[in-house]
Protein backbone atom coordinates (compact mmCIF):
# COMPACT_ATOMS: atom_id res chain seq x y z
CA UNK A 1 0.00 0.00 0.00
CA UNK A 2 1.59 3.37 -1.02
CA UNK A 3 -0.01 6.84 -0.24
CA UNK A 4 -1.34 9.69 -2.19
CA UNK A 5 -0.11 13.05 -0.80
CA UNK A 6 -0.94 16.66 -1.99
CA UNK A 7 2.28 17.34 -4.14
CA UNK A 8 3.59 21.25 -3.87
CA UNK A 9 2.55 22.66 -7.01
CA UNK A 10 5.49 25.63 -6.50
CA UNK A 11 7.45 27.21 -4.38
CA UNK A 12 4.52 29.80 -3.43
CA UNK A 13 2.30 27.08 -2.90
CA UNK A 14 1.74 25.91 1.34
CA UNK A 15 -1.86 24.20 1.15
CA UNK A 16 -4.84 23.41 -1.32
CA UNK A 17 -8.45 22.61 -1.59
CA UNK A 18 -9.35 19.31 -2.80
CA UNK A 19 -12.18 20.58 -5.19
CA UNK A 20 -13.33 16.63 -6.59
CA UNK A 21 -12.17 12.96 -6.90
CA UNK A 22 -11.97 12.06 -9.96
CA UNK A 23 -12.16 8.02 -8.80
CA UNK A 24 -13.94 5.90 -6.78
CA UNK A 25 -12.27 3.33 -4.19
CA UNK A 26 -11.74 0.07 -5.80
CA UNK A 27 -11.10 1.60 -9.27
CA UNK A 28 -7.52 1.33 -10.87
CA UNK A 29 -5.51 3.96 -11.59
CA UNK A 30 -2.48 4.38 -13.92
CA UNK A 31 0.15 6.57 -14.42
CA UNK A 32 -0.55 10.23 -15.29
CA UNK A 33 -3.93 9.30 -15.01
CA UNK A 34 -6.23 12.42 -13.68
CA UNK A 35 -7.23 11.31 -10.04
CA UNK A 36 -8.44 14.17 -8.16
CA UNK A 37 -8.80 18.65 -8.82
CA UNK A 38 -6.84 20.77 -6.37
CA UNK A 39 -7.66 24.52 -5.86
CA UNK A 40 -4.90 26.39 -5.15
CA UNK A 41 -4.09 30.48 -5.11
CA UNK A 42 -3.64 30.28 -8.42
CA UNK A 43 -5.66 28.26 -10.39
CA UNK A 44 -7.43 24.61 -10.14
CA UNK A 45 -5.00 21.71 -11.18
CA UNK A 46 -5.51 18.47 -12.20
CA UNK A 47 -3.63 15.92 -9.78
CA UNK A 48 -2.02 13.22 -11.90
CA UNK A 49 -1.00 10.41 -9.95
CA UNK A 50 2.60 8.25 -10.80
CA UNK A 51 2.15 4.93 -10.07
CA UNK A 52 0.09 2.37 -11.30
CA UNK A 53 -2.49 0.51 -8.65
CA UNK A 54 -5.76 0.66 -7.17
CA UNK A 55 -7.56 2.87 -4.67
CA UNK A 56 -8.06 1.71 -1.27
CA UNK A 57 -9.25 5.00 0.94
CA UNK A 58 -10.05 8.10 0.70
CA UNK A 59 -8.92 10.43 3.61
CA UNK A 60 -9.79 14.39 2.60
CA UNK A 61 -13.36 14.70 1.55
CA UNK A 62 -13.66 17.61 -1.05
CA UNK A 63 -14.29 21.10 -0.14
CA UNK A 64 -11.30 20.47 2.63
CA UNK A 65 -8.48 22.42 2.43
CA UNK A 66 -5.32 20.51 3.92
CA UNK A 67 -1.50 21.72 3.74
CA UNK A 68 1.05 20.34 1.12
CA UNK A 69 1.91 16.85 2.13
CA UNK A 70 -1.21 15.56 3.45
CA UNK A 71 -2.10 12.01 2.11
CA UNK A 72 -5.18 12.50 0.01
CA UNK A 73 -5.78 8.70 -0.12
CA UNK A 74 -4.26 4.57 0.55
CA UNK A 75 -3.70 3.00 -2.91
CA UNK A 76 -2.84 -0.58 -3.26
CA UNK A 77 0.25 -1.84 -5.36
CA UNK A 78 -0.88 -4.06 -8.75
CA UNK A 79 0.32 -7.14 -6.77
CA UNK A 80 -1.25 -6.42 -3.13
CA UNK A 81 -4.45 -7.66 -2.13
CA UNK A 82 -7.19 -5.34 -0.08
CA UNK A 83 -6.60 -7.94 3.00
CA UNK A 84 -2.70 -7.90 2.78
CA UNK A 85 -2.75 -4.14 2.74
CA UNK A 86 -5.22 -3.50 5.90
CA UNK A 87 -3.65 -1.16 8.17
CA UNK A 88 -4.98 1.74 10.60
CA UNK A 89 -5.60 4.71 8.54
CA UNK A 90 -3.69 8.04 9.46
CA UNK A 91 -6.01 10.24 12.14
CA UNK A 92 -7.67 12.91 10.13
CA UNK A 93 -10.57 15.32 11.20
CA UNK A 94 -14.18 13.51 12.25
CA UNK A 95 -17.15 15.56 11.11
CA UNK A 96 -20.51 14.54 10.87
CA UNK A 97 -22.57 14.51 7.86
CA UNK A 98 -24.89 17.56 9.44
CA UNK A 99 -22.29 19.62 10.60
CA UNK A 100 -20.65 18.94 7.43
CA UNK A 101 -23.46 20.61 5.39
CA UNK A 102 -24.44 22.88 7.90
CA UNK A 103 -20.91 24.76 7.45
CA UNK A 104 -21.27 24.54 3.80
CA UNK A 105 -24.20 26.72 4.33
CA UNK A 106 -22.90 28.96 6.55
CA UNK A 107 -19.08 29.30 4.82
CA UNK A 108 -17.22 27.76 8.20
CA UNK A 109 -13.89 26.94 7.54
CA UNK A 110 -13.99 23.15 9.47
CA UNK A 111 -9.55 22.42 9.45
CA UNK A 112 -9.59 26.02 11.95
CA UNK A 113 -12.16 23.99 14.20
CA UNK A 114 -11.39 22.48 17.35
CA UNK A 115 -14.63 19.79 17.60
CA UNK A 116 -16.24 19.03 20.62
CA UNK A 117 -17.99 15.49 20.32
CA UNK A 118 -16.37 12.34 20.82
CA UNK A 119 -12.32 12.27 19.88
CA UNK A 120 -12.57 16.22 18.72
CA UNK A 121 -14.99 15.43 16.27
CA UNK A 122 -16.80 18.55 14.94
CA UNK A 123 -20.92 18.61 15.23
CA UNK A 124 -23.64 20.61 14.32
CA UNK A 125 -23.07 22.35 17.69
CA UNK A 126 -20.29 23.64 16.82
CA UNK A 127 -20.94 25.24 13.33
CA UNK A 128 -23.37 28.08 14.41
CA UNK A 129 -20.95 29.88 17.30
CA UNK A 130 -18.00 29.69 14.79
CA UNK A 131 -20.32 31.30 12.43
CA UNK A 132 -21.51 33.92 14.82
CA UNK A 133 -18.05 34.58 15.76
CA UNK A 134 -16.83 34.85 12.05
CA UNK A 135 -19.65 37.08 11.30
CA UNK A 136 -18.92 39.31 13.99
CA UNK A 137 -15.12 39.66 12.85
CA UNK A 138 -14.51 43.23 11.44
CA UNK A 139 -14.37 42.72 7.49
CA UNK A 140 -11.63 43.08 5.78
CA UNK A 141 -10.28 46.58 3.99
CA UNK A 142 -11.23 46.07 0.62
CA UNK A 143 -7.58 46.63 -1.09
CA UNK A 144 -6.03 44.12 0.81
CA UNK A 145 -3.87 41.55 -1.64
CA UNK A 146 -5.82 38.69 -3.51
CA UNK A 147 -4.80 35.23 -2.79
CA UNK A 148 -2.86 35.32 -6.05
CA UNK A 149 -1.37 38.33 -5.02
CA UNK A 150 -0.22 37.10 -1.55
CA UNK A 151 1.04 33.69 -3.57
CA UNK A 152 3.53 35.57 -5.71
CA UNK A 153 4.78 38.28 -3.30
CA UNK A 154 5.79 34.86 -1.45
CA UNK A 155 7.85 33.40 -3.74
CA UNK A 156 9.38 36.93 -5.25
CA UNK A 157 10.18 37.64 -1.71
CA UNK A 158 11.93 34.34 -1.26
CA UNK A 159 13.59 34.72 -4.30
CA UNK A 160 14.80 37.86 -3.90
CA UNK A 161 16.11 36.32 -0.60
CA UNK A 162 17.69 33.23 -1.55
CA UNK A 163 18.93 33.98 -5.09
CA UNK A 164 21.62 35.94 -5.80
CA UNK A 165 21.17 37.38 -9.09
CA UNK A 166 22.68 38.22 -12.01
CA UNK A 167 21.67 40.13 -15.14
CA UNK A 168 22.86 40.13 -18.56
CA UNK A 169 21.25 41.51 -21.51
CA UNK A 170 21.85 41.19 -25.48
CA UNK A 171 20.92 42.89 -28.33
CA UNK A 172 19.47 40.31 -30.97
CA UNK A 173 19.10 41.07 -35.08
CA UNK A 174 16.11 38.99 -36.11
CA UNK A 175 15.97 39.77 -39.54
CA UNK A 176 16.51 36.30 -40.91
CA UNK A 177 14.25 34.54 -38.01
CA UNK A 178 11.29 37.60 -39.23
CA UNK A 179 11.74 36.74 -42.88
CA UNK A 180 11.81 32.97 -42.78
CA UNK A 181 9.10 32.90 -40.38
CA UNK A 182 7.20 34.64 -43.01
CA UNK A 183 7.88 32.65 -45.54
CA UNK A 184 7.13 29.59 -43.41
CA UNK A 185 3.28 31.03 -42.31
CA UNK A 186 2.66 31.70 -46.40
CA UNK A 187 2.15 27.84 -47.23
CA UNK A 188 0.09 27.34 -43.77
CA UNK A 189 -3.41 27.87 -43.22
CA UNK A 190 -4.10 30.61 -40.90
CA UNK A 191 -5.08 28.38 -37.58
CA UNK A 192 -1.63 26.57 -38.01
CA UNK A 193 0.93 29.83 -38.24
CA UNK A 194 4.16 30.09 -36.32
CA UNK A 195 4.60 32.91 -33.48
CA UNK A 196 7.93 34.44 -33.04
CA UNK A 197 7.28 33.20 -29.74
CA UNK A 198 7.55 29.93 -30.38
CA UNK A 199 10.77 30.37 -32.06
CA UNK A 200 12.38 32.08 -28.88
CA UNK A 201 10.92 29.06 -27.12
CA UNK A 202 12.80 26.81 -29.17
CA UNK A 203 15.84 28.56 -29.41
CA UNK A 204 16.22 28.67 -25.29
CA UNK A 205 15.57 24.94 -25.15
CA UNK A 206 18.38 23.89 -27.60
CA UNK A 207 20.75 26.33 -26.11
CA UNK A 208 20.02 24.86 -22.53
CA UNK A 209 21.76 21.83 -24.40
CA UNK A 210 25.31 23.44 -24.45
CA UNK A 211 24.55 24.94 -21.86
CA UNK A 212 22.71 22.58 -18.94
CA UNK A 213 23.71 24.78 -15.66
CA UNK A 214 20.94 26.82 -16.72
CA UNK A 215 18.34 24.46 -16.55
CA UNK A 216 17.25 22.83 -13.28
CA UNK A 217 16.54 23.57 -9.60
CA UNK A 218 18.82 24.50 -6.51
CA UNK A 219 17.44 22.20 -3.58
CA UNK A 220 18.89 20.38 -0.23
CA UNK A 221 22.04 22.81 -1.02
CA UNK A 222 22.81 21.96 -4.47
CA UNK A 223 22.25 22.13 -7.83
CA UNK A 224 19.96 19.32 -9.64
CA UNK A 225 19.93 19.69 -13.48
CA UNK A 226 17.12 18.64 -15.50
CA UNK A 227 16.91 15.52 -17.37
CA UNK A 228 14.65 17.43 -20.29
CA UNK A 229 14.04 21.50 -21.34
CA UNK A 230 10.91 21.82 -19.96
CA UNK A 231 9.99 25.60 -19.95
CA UNK A 232 8.02 27.63 -18.12
CA UNK A 233 6.03 30.04 -19.66
CA UNK A 234 5.09 33.30 -17.93
CA UNK A 235 1.33 33.51 -18.56
CA UNK A 236 -1.19 36.83 -17.85
CA UNK A 237 -4.29 35.78 -16.30
CA UNK A 238 -7.26 37.89 -17.10
CA UNK A 239 -8.40 38.04 -13.90
CA UNK A 240 -4.70 39.87 -13.01
CA UNK A 241 -1.63 37.41 -11.86
CA UNK A 242 0.76 35.44 -13.54
CA UNK A 243 1.47 32.04 -13.59
CA UNK A 244 4.33 29.71 -15.62
CA UNK A 245 3.23 26.23 -16.20
CA UNK A 246 5.62 24.06 -17.96
CA UNK A 247 5.49 23.28 -21.51
CA UNK A 248 7.31 19.56 -22.00
CA UNK A 249 9.94 18.53 -24.00
CA UNK A 250 10.44 21.74 -26.12
CA UNK A 251 14.35 20.99 -27.43
CA UNK A 252 12.40 17.46 -29.28
CA UNK A 253 9.74 19.04 -30.93
CA UNK A 254 9.24 20.29 -33.86
CA UNK A 255 8.04 23.95 -34.19
CA UNK A 256 4.23 22.66 -35.91
CA UNK A 257 3.81 20.61 -32.82
CA UNK A 258 5.18 23.79 -30.29
CA UNK A 259 2.93 25.99 -31.77
CA UNK A 260 -0.62 24.17 -31.16
CA UNK A 261 0.80 23.05 -27.50
CA UNK A 262 1.38 26.65 -26.67
CA UNK A 263 -2.08 27.99 -27.60
CA UNK A 264 -3.12 25.21 -25.67
CA UNK A 265 -1.70 25.43 -22.89
CA UNK A 266 -2.39 29.65 -22.53
CA UNK A 267 -5.78 28.77 -23.38
CA UNK A 268 -6.32 26.17 -20.59
CA UNK A 269 -4.15 28.06 -18.00
CA UNK A 270 -6.97 31.16 -19.13
CA UNK A 271 -9.62 28.62 -18.03
CA UNK A 272 -8.24 27.38 -14.71
CA UNK A 273 -7.76 23.88 -16.30
CA UNK A 274 -3.89 23.00 -15.84
CA UNK A 275 -2.01 19.27 -14.66
CA UNK A 276 0.18 19.24 -11.80
CA UNK A 277 3.06 18.40 -14.00
CA UNK A 278 2.46 21.48 -15.75
CA UNK A 279 2.78 23.14 -12.29
CA UNK A 280 5.38 21.02 -10.63
CA UNK A 281 7.92 20.54 -13.91
CA UNK A 282 9.30 23.76 -15.10
CA UNK A 283 13.08 24.09 -14.66
CA UNK A 284 13.38 27.60 -16.37
CA UNK A 285 10.70 30.04 -17.04
CA UNK A 286 10.80 32.21 -20.26
CA UNK A 287 9.12 35.73 -20.08
CA UNK A 288 7.70 37.50 -23.43
CA UNK A 289 6.37 40.77 -22.67
CA UNK A 290 6.89 41.89 -26.00
CA UNK A 291 3.44 42.65 -26.79
CA UNK A 292 2.65 45.14 -24.35
CA UNK A 293 5.46 46.78 -25.69
CA UNK A 294 8.57 46.71 -23.36
CA UNK A 295 12.03 46.69 -25.28
CA UNK A 296 13.69 44.53 -21.91
CA UNK A 297 12.74 42.32 -19.01
CA UNK A 298 14.61 42.24 -16.05
CA UNK A 299 13.37 39.03 -14.22
CA UNK A 300 13.24 37.79 -10.86
CA UNK A 301 13.93 33.67 -10.82
CA UNK A 302 11.02 31.63 -9.68
CA UNK A 303 12.72 29.31 -7.32
CA UNK A 304 13.97 26.69 -7.10
CA UNK A 305 14.96 27.07 -10.52
CA UNK A 306 18.39 28.89 -11.05
CA UNK A 307 17.11 30.89 -14.50
CA UNK A 308 14.97 32.96 -16.09
CA UNK A 309 14.76 34.41 -19.83
CA UNK A 310 13.36 37.08 -20.71
CA UNK A 311 12.67 38.40 -24.12
CA UNK A 312 11.42 42.19 -25.05
CA UNK A 313 9.35 43.55 -27.52
CA UNK A 314 10.52 42.72 -31.42
CA UNK A 315 10.87 46.29 -33.17
CA UNK A 316 12.96 47.70 -36.07
CA UNK A 317 15.96 49.66 -34.92
CA UNK A 318 19.53 50.74 -36.95
CA UNK A 319 22.03 48.11 -36.69
CA UNK A 320 25.59 47.75 -38.40
CA UNK A 321 25.63 44.41 -40.40
CA UNK A 322 28.56 42.41 -41.40
CA UNK A 323 30.13 44.35 -43.90
CA UNK A 324 29.65 47.51 -42.17
CA UNK A 325 26.97 49.25 -43.47
CA UNK A 326 24.32 50.66 -41.80
CA UNK A 327 20.31 49.21 -41.92
CA UNK A 328 17.36 48.78 -40.42
CA UNK A 329 16.17 45.13 -39.05
CA UNK A 330 13.90 44.06 -36.24
CA UNK A 331 15.34 43.24 -33.54
CA UNK A 332 14.70 41.44 -29.54
CA UNK A 333 16.62 42.14 -26.43
CA UNK A 334 16.85 39.18 -24.77
CA UNK A 335 17.81 39.11 -20.98
CA UNK A 336 19.31 36.29 -18.57
CA UNK A 337 18.56 36.79 -14.64
CA UNK A 338 20.27 33.51 -13.26
CA UNK A 339 21.30 32.43 -9.65
CA UNK A 340 25.61 32.84 -9.38
CA UNK A 341 25.23 29.91 -6.74
CA UNK A 342 24.97 27.61 -10.04
CA UNK A 343 26.53 29.58 -12.52
CA UNK A 344 28.73 32.85 -13.45
CA UNK A 345 28.28 36.14 -16.03
CA UNK A 346 31.17 34.50 -18.63
CA UNK A 347 29.18 31.42 -18.44
CA UNK A 348 25.75 33.59 -18.96
CA UNK A 349 27.55 35.42 -21.57
CA UNK A 350 28.56 32.62 -23.22
CA UNK A 351 24.23 31.58 -23.29
CA UNK A 352 23.29 34.45 -24.39
CA UNK A 353 25.99 34.21 -27.69
CA UNK A 354 24.40 30.78 -28.39
CA UNK A 355 21.02 32.04 -28.34
CA UNK A 356 21.77 34.80 -30.62
CA UNK A 357 23.17 31.93 -33.06
CA UNK A 358 20.27 29.58 -32.75
CA UNK A 359 18.07 32.94 -33.94
CA UNK A 360 20.46 33.44 -36.75
CA UNK A 361 19.21 30.34 -38.14
CA UNK A 362 15.54 29.77 -37.86
CA UNK A 363 15.39 26.60 -40.56
CA UNK A 364 17.69 24.78 -37.93
CA UNK A 365 14.95 24.85 -35.18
Amino acid sequence: MFEFKLPSLGADMDEGTLVEWKVKPGEAVHKGQVVAVVDTSKAAIDIEIWQDGTLQQVLVEPGTKVPVGTVLAMLLALDESPTAAAAPAPARQRVSPAARKKAKALGVDLAALKGSGPEGSVTLADIEPAAAASAAAPAPADNRPSDMRQAIAAAMSRSNREIPHYYLLETISLERAWHWLEQENTGRPITERLLMAVLQLKAVALTLKKYPEFNGVYQDGQFKPAAHAHIGVAIALRQGGLIAPALHDVDSKPLGQLMPELADLVKRCRAGSLRSSEMSDACITVTNLGDQGVEAVMGVIYPPQVALVGFGNVAKRPWVDASGGLCVVPTVTASLAADHRVSDGHRGALFLAELRECLQQPQDL
